[in-house]
């Protein structure tokens, strides 16, 4: 591949990384080079993952993360800034589940934990790296993409929880980017440069994933998770001086979704 390499030094935490799209963007992200920390609760995936970046010459280690657990997430990034220093500058918010459910019987535990998967956990990773690479020196941009979803601007039935973590999300994402673009660090000579962080969003469609699974969706119908892993490798791989806000990324023919 062309940028073979081009991640190279670069550390990035790659959460939900034992399946799915986390799985993708791990062995995406170390084909291109990186370091790739493969964060989830299921050990036993996450060492899968690992074995397949390893196989295909990449570099990887696992850590265990509850991302809806604050003194975890807190020890996670710790400590790998506590090893690698500024190269841990790529975080990646994969993690996410879904618990269908109507209006008339959804359950509230399954609406908070999905909450606190897909919107809570990954603010609050974010925050939590943020306030480290706000020192980084000038002239190195760290990144964080967000992986969201088309449900987040999308209304389906028995997906209340899903669609509203991930409409939260989204919106939470633009207010950081916001924030991010108001503030400037300011520099011992009085000047001022841009925050040297830049969020990007990918929003995509329905994916052959495991999660996909309970909504009986045809897997020609589906995106592999390799094509947006690709994506999130491209938005990575621009110039520190441009970044995508968001990305849209669908199948070529359109899911008959459940009704």
């Amino acid at each position: 591949m062309e940028d073979t390499g081009a991640l190279k030094g670069r550390v990035a935490l790659v959460t939900g990384g034992a399946s799915g799209l986390g799985r993708a963007t791990a062995v995406a992200l170390a084909e291109a080079g990186a370091h790739v920390v493969i964060a989830d609760i299921d050990g036993a995936g996450s060492e899968q993952t690992r074995a397949r970046v390893v196989d295909a010459g990449g570099s990887a280690d696992v850590v265990a993360l509850d991302v809806t657990d604050d003194a975890n997430r807190r020890e996670v990034v710790a400590d790998l800034f506590d090893r690698h220093g500024d190269a841990f500058d790529v975080l990646v918010n994969v993690a996410g589940i879904d618990r269908p459910g109507y209006i008339t019987d959804i359950d509230l535990a399954d609406y908070q934990r999905v909450q606190a998967v897909n919107c809570e956990g990954p603010i609050f990773l974010t925050s939590e790296f943020m306030k480290r690479v706000q020192h980084l020196p000038e002239g190195r941009t760290a990144d964080v993409v967000h992986i969201v979803s088309l449900s987040a601007i999308t209304a389906g039935s028995g997906a209340i929880a899903y669609n509203g973590s991930k409409a939260g999300f989204l919106n939470a994402t633009r207010c950081i980017q916001r924030e991010l673009r108001e503030k400037a660090i300011r520099q011992p000579d009085g000047s001022e440069r841009p925050f040297p962080c830049r969020v990007q969003a990918v929003i995509p469609a329905a994916m052959d994933t495991p999660m996909m699974e309970q909504w009986g969706i045809p897997s020609h119908l589906m995106m592999p998770p390799s094509a947006v892993a690709d994506m999130v490798r491209t938005l990575l791989l621009l110039h520190p001086t441009a970044f995508v806000p968001e990305m849209q990324i669908v199948p070529r023919l359109e899911p008959n979704f459940p009704r």
